[in-house]
């Protein structure tokens, strides 16, 4: 049991251990300035290759579910994460979003029934200041736009999570996992068309591997560990895994660019590694479920989350 679910937990680590080489792919192999478009070409084809290969579409209430976590978890986040980017230094749009963890470990008890732990109250505050530590810059602006859309981005993708234990899908991981992606895709289609007009005429060999791997790994793979780690495992243990994407970013900034690391980002990659482990210890997943209304009927016990 033990093995099974450590197995699990780095499976879907591997997930924004892929969004950390988002920013390196970016700068180094796709056209500057096409945010939008990346995203785009991010969600939509690796949504349409998964319902290739499960040839299912939603039924019933999934359709409008899929349309919210496709929302949720990539159209309206992509969108802000774009606001923010544009608006902030990437190390304060990061420490605004490293919040997340500690917004899932709310909404989770308001919507799941779980038990706020101190523990988790702990790791999410080493978590926030092992990011901040790791990417901030004593230089860095704030923008008042810039920071809500950051802090919006971390809501919605909190809420997406968590909807994303609480509704259980009918059909396969895969096919639930195509739906959102092709939801979230086509949301942001028109945003990318007003914002930044029509794709490049040419694009070379680089920008096509660039967006293929955003689309294949970055998409297709990632998102569906991500989704198979919130089906196995506590929201707030998932989403703690999250802090690794700015770490992991960082390291590869060092080894393929060349940017140094300080002494207070190693600690602060310590902190986020600590953050992370606390979450996993902290007797989160032990705690009982507590008694929700379901429309089916009269209220029902909800399945304790491992």
């Amino acid at each position: 049991m033990l093995r099974n679910r450590s197995a699990t937990l780095l499976l879907t680590a591997l997930a924004p251990a892929v969004w950390g080489s988002t920013y390196l792919v970016t700068t180094e192999l796709l056209p500057p300035g096409r945010p939008l478009l990346a995203a785009v070409l991010r969600a939509l084809p690796a949504g349409l290759l998964l319902l290739l290969v499960t040839r299912k579409l939603p039924t019933g209430s999934w359709w409008w579910k899929s349309l919210v976590l496709g929302a949720l978890n990539i159209g309206v986040f992509f969108a802000l994460l774009f606001v923010a980017a544009y608006r902030l230094p990437g190390g304060v749009a990061a420490t605004v979003g490293s919040v997340q963890p500690l917004l899932v470990a709310g909404l989770s008890a308001v919507l799941l029934g779980r038990r706020l732990t101190p523990a988790v109250l702990v790791a999410g505050v080493t978590g926030i200041a092992g990011v901040a530590l790791l990417v901030l810059r004593a230089d860095a602006r704030l923008d008042a736009l810039g920071v809500a859309a950051a802090l919006g981005g971390a809501v919605v993708m909190a809420t997406g999570v968590v909807l994303s234990k609480r509704w259980t899908s009918p059909a396969s991981l895969l096919a639930t996992t195509g739906w959102q992606l092709v939801a979230g895709g086509l949301l942001l289609l028109p945003v990318a068309l007003f914002v930044e007009g029509p794709p490049p005429a040419e694009l070379t060999a680089r920008n096509l591997l660039g967006y293929g791997y955003l689309s294949t790994v970055g998409a297709a793979l990632a998102y569906t560990l991500w989704f198979r780690g919130i089906k196995a495992l506590s929201p707030t243990e998932v989403t703690f895994l999250g802090l690794l994407s700015p770490l992991v970013a960082a390291v590869l900034g060092w080894i393929a660019l060349d940017q140094g690391l300080s002494g207070l980002q190693l600690l602060g990659g310590l902190l986020a590694l600590t953050a992370v482990v606390l979450a996993q210890t902290g007797g989160s997943r032990s705690r009982p479920a507590a008694t929700v209304p379901d429309r089916r009927g009269p209220a029902t016990r909800r399945t304790p989350v491992r």
